[in-house]
């Protein structure tokens, strides 16, 4: 059995690790935000003003999002879910906090994984409050296959003026957690910006793993910066062979 030191992992993850998989980041020159007006098509106003033009853009990322693959670093991050048990003992865990509204963490194979920020192949009817999976385009016409009504279906994301999803098991796991990761996020968008904070109050080792030096990378103990599908699983090795 190896001597690994945490037993009880937090992994943050954000838009930087699919964007070696083909999916656009948010706040980067050229990203998103920088094609698209947020206020337009990712907030509960803008949906109200033109919920065709909200539809239209979360269908196109949608169609994006089932046309790539889960790279090395997501389907590290499944075989450390997988592993650490079986060197840690029964009862080590690993939890994937994700920003990301794709689902790429679930086809690599991460199943202990909760998405803060919704999930693109999930609806929400506001009519009758149900989730479902969802992987076709929707429209204002799209009829709830729960209570019949139209006009209420819409994406299962969490919108700017939204409260993220999950915060007080998120919080709860952060605070029994003994070693936290932040992979591929800016550190500059709340509340998540704010969770390596938590995790040095309650005792974890925080590691920053980035492709540049996020907008909070001072506040991590431990920082490697370099493209995620190389430094992910190596940083991964290194906690299941016990050498970090």
């Amino acid at each position: 059995m190896s001597n690994s030191r945490y037993s009880r992992i937090v992994i943050l993850t954000g838009a930087g690790i699919s964007a070696e998989s083909g999916l656009a980041t948010f706040r980067d020159k050229g990203g998103v935000w920088a094609q698209y007006d947020y206020q337009e098509v990712a907030t509960p106003e803008g949906f109200e003003r033109n919920p065709e033009k909200v539809h239209a853009f979360y269908n196109m990322r949608r169609r994006n999002a089932q046309t790539v693959q889960p790279n090395a670093a997501h389907r590290a991050l499944a075989l450390l879910e997988r592993e650490l048990p079986l060197i840690a003992g029964v009862g080590a865990e690993v939890l994937v906090v994700t920003q990301n509204v794709d689902n790429l963490h679930e086809t690599a194979g991460s199943r202990h994984l909760v998405h803060m920020h919704g999930e693109l192949m999930k609806a929400w009817c506001t009519y009758c409050d149900t989730r479902m999976p969802w992987i076709g385009d929707m429209s204002s016409a799209t009829v709830c296959p729960t209570c019949s009504a139209s006009g209420g279906v819409r994406p299962d994301i969490v919108w700017f003026g939204e409260m993220p999803y999950h915060l007080e098991m998120i919080a709860s796991k952060i605070d029994a957690a003994d070693l936290f990761i932040s992979i591929g996020t800016s550190g500059n968008v709340y509340p998540a910006a704010g969770f390596v904070s938590d995790a040095r109050r309650a005792g974890a080792h925080t590691v920053e793993l980035n492709l540049e030096p996020s907008e909070g990378a001072c506040l991590f103990a431990e920082v490697h910066h370099g493209p995620a599908s190389e430094i992910v699983p190596t940083y991964v090795d290194r906690v299941l062979d016990g050498s970090v």
